[in-house]
């Protein structure tokens, strides 16, 4: 699966105590589809553990038969604490499952020693430690940067750190809201476009007052590839 997340998808530096007291639980589901084609479903939560822990989980399961061909069965978990100064991950963790096989890799952001690393299922070059940054953010954290960022025009930039890579993400918001959703249920909401992708685009929807992202579209070579459209939210204890 071509790093799908909302990895794609997002820090804005700076962000102010407005993170954490922003930041509620919810549990959000999907229609996914591939290339067009619905093929599979999807969960996106966040659950408050204990303060200030939080965790932020995607996972993505294909129709049976389906999924080892088109990479939707994958589940991704972060956690990570809102103490003010934005999202910061704690740990993460990626399973990917399809015929016969079974990969998973665990990410550890070591804030005091400056550094984070991956093991398990990675490649060599990808468990080396990364240096860490202030604002450094997994794939699914940047999902919700986006959502507390995203205003009219304005350019967002993210550092991606996740699976042991180091990405710079940057994201322009459409100027006016667009009618987008599945069948009956339509959001007028606001296109967030990645604009540093190359042939690799990720394109996220977001709603005033809706807590998760409204759809999620990555593009490869200018075909449609995952597209994530959101069917029901709900707020969560």
């Amino acid at each position: 699966m071509k790093r799908l997340l909302f990895t794609s998808l997002l820090l804005l530096v700076g962000a102010g105590s407005a993170a954490a007291a922003d930041l509620q639980p919810f549990v959000a589901s999907y229609q996914a589809y591939r290339a067009g084609a619905l093929a599979g479903t999807a969960t996106m939560r966040v659950v408050r553990t204990r303060a200030p822990l939080w965790r932020i989980d995607l996972d993505l399961q294909g129709d049976r038969g389906l999924a080892g061909l088109v990479g939707l069965d994958v589940a991704q978990s972060t956690v990570f604490d809102a103490l003010g100064d934005g999202y910061r991950p704690l740990s993460q963790s990626t399973v990917r499952k399809a015929f016969l096989l079974r990969r998973k890799s665990v990410g550890t952001y070591d804030w005091a020693a400056g550094t984070a690393r991956w093991t398990g299922d990675v490649k060599a070059e990808r468990q080396a430690p990364i240096a860490l940054q202030p604002g450094d953010m997994s794939g699914l954290l940047i999902n919700l940067a986006i959502l507390r960022d995203a205003e009219p025009g304005k350019s967002l930039r993210y550092r991606f750190v996740d699976g042991g890579r180091v990405r710079i993400h940057e994201y322009l918001v459409s100027d006016a809201t667009e009618n987008v959703g599945v069948g009956d249920l339509r959001y007028e909401a606001l296109r967030v476009s990645r604009s540093n992708g190359g042939n690799d685009e990720t394109i996220v929807w977001v709603a005033d007052g809706v807590p998760t992202p409204v759809r999620i579209l990555q593009r490869q070579d200018g075909e449609d590839g995952i597209d994530l459209r959101l069917i029901r939210y709900q707020g969560a204890k």
